[in-house]
């Protein structure tokens, strides 16, 4: 920025929010960071409850990707980081009923090599054998996106879509493959097709150039970190940091206005906590003064609401982005009363076994620190694309129908020490065909208003490292 006085607004204090104002301090912005809920973080959240650690949103983020791991050394809180349990880096997928372990020697969504391949236990041998021909199968002639249903459809079999890559995509994106971009969310299997004619061909170099044939598991489960004390961590030293932030909690951004070069907003503080016992009490208060720029790190939904009176056209753009709603349900239970082994991260569930539940994690087994001794702590997860209508159940129902799941699944029995439901409503972005060409109109949009930048997970990237470096490269873009 040229003027290390300029007002800057930041509209959302998750993730996103947080370090965008952090950036704008540290070049020397009077920076006002809005959230219209009475905590700052987003759907990060930890808790503390009875010595089990509660995680309320995403309990890990990827290490591959470096902005994560650059902030966490940049706000001194490296050494709190810490790795998956060394001793059951495994998931299981469901299988008719059964968990059965996904596939060694598989990245994601096919296998490296033959072995791998024959020793996959939740494939058919029909499954198996249409797999194998992706070897034959010549690449798409076609330009332009496609779906992750199309793709390992045509290349993989449907089989194989129905029982890895669906219900691994849906761990990661709570989304409906047949909609979500390949070119948004594994570009890398599209130039393995491109460059190698066959992903099996492809996978197979590349393992054998790393060594890693046999250790391919799926997730890379190493490259996931949380924190000893939870992700929470983060948010409480992004907060520190931003001693010169004017944090505004409990007050919701209700308008935009741009009057020549300089931003106006309408804000709507509310009094006290904001929470289900306590009714929400308006107090609107002036119209804001003048700022220079606005970052608005929200959902792309929440953003083109406020953009619709100043850029019509931009708000359509973001509008389109379709989110999907989720519930965690957090369950805490004696050890003795969980039958399965729990000898690994948890499961995902395909689709096609029509159950109420996208997958589950063993909390207590994935990372050190989050259970007492003799007790087992479960994340189930709900809703996403798929099915959309469980995240709006009410609380006992949805508590009811996660538990019924783990009594089927891993042998729950009896009544959990306690369980706590949290709900993300319009979170988590779907990055469906012709994403990428939407986003490049959306900042071609953007660039043409003066002082406006956006920011969050509904872009380029749906990961905490990804909202992070989105939101450095909108406080960067300030600069003119």
């Amino acid at each position: 920025m040229k003027s290390a006085n300029k007002r800057v607004a930041v509209i959302g204090a998750g993730i996103s929010g947080l370090t965008a104002a952090l950036r704008l301090q540290q070049r020397g912005a009077d920076v006002t960071l809005y959230e219209g809920s009475n905590h700052a973080g987003g759907v990060i959240r930890s808790e503390q409850r009875d010595g089990f650690l509660l995680e309320h949103g995403p309990d890990c983020f990827v290490s591959n990707k470096p902005a994560g791991l650059a902030l966490c050394a940049e706000l001194g809180i490296e050494p709190e980081l810490i790795s998956t349990n060394d001793a059951h880096r495994r998931s299981f997928i469901l299988y008719k009923g059964k968990l059965e372990p996904l596939p060694q020697g598989f990245f994601l969504l096919a296998p490296t090599t033959i072995e791998a391949l024959r020793g996959a236990s939740i494939l058919s041998l029909a499954g198996k054998i249409r797999l194998a021909r992706e070897l034959f199968i010549p690449p798409r002639k076609e330009s332009g996106d496609e779906s992750l249903a199309s793709f390992v459809e045509r290349r993989l079999g449907r089989e194989a879509l129905d029982r890895i890559a669906q219900p691994i995509v849906a761990g990661i994106y709570t989304a409906d493959p047949a909609r979500l971009s390949v070119q948004a969310t594994f570009p890398q299997f599209l130039e393995m097709e491109r460059k190698h004619g066959s992903i099996l061909r492809a996978l197979r170099h590349n393992a054998k150039q790393r060594g890693e044939e046999s250790k391919a598991a799926g997730p890379r489960y190493g490259i996931f970190v949380s924190f000893k004390r939870g992700m929470q961590t983060l948010i409480d030293a992004l907060r520190a940091k931003l001693t010169g932030v004017d944090l505004q909690l409990n007050t919701r951004v209700t308008g935009l206005h741009l009057k020549g070069e300089r931003w106006q907003l309408d804000s709507s503080a509310e009094r006290g906590a904001r929470s289900a016992e306590s009714p929400k009490t308006p107090d609107p208060g002036p119209r804001t003064p003048d700022f220079d720029a606005v970052v608005l790190a929200l959902p792309a939904h929440a953003a083109a609401k406020l953009l619709s009176p100043v850029a019509a056209e931009l708000a359509t753009e973001l509008a389109a982005i379709p989110y999907a709603n989720s519930a965690v349900v957090n369950f805490a239970f004696k050890r003795e009363q969980i039958k399965h082994a729990l000898d690994g991260m948890g499961f995902v569930v395909p689709a096609i076994e029509n159950r109420n539940i996208v997958g589950c994690s063993f909390s207590s087994v994935k990372f050190a620190g989050r259970a007492p001794e003799g007790f087992a702590l479960m994340r189930v997860f709900m809703g996403g694309a798929l099915q959309p209508e469980i995240a709006q159940w009410d609380d006992n129902r949805v508590r009811d129908a996660a538990l019924a799941e783990l009594r089927e699944v891993v042998g729950a029995r009896g009544e959990p020490v306690f369980a706590t439901i949290s709900r993300h409503r319009g979170s988590m972005a779907q990055y469906e065909v012709g994403h990428l060409e939407r986003v490049a109109r959306i900042e071609s949009l953007t660039g043409k208003l003066p002082g406006l930048a956006l920011a969050g997970n509904g872009f380029t990237g749906i990961g905490i490292p990804d909202c992070i470096r989105v939101a450095t490269d909108a406080a960067k873009a300030l600069r003119a």
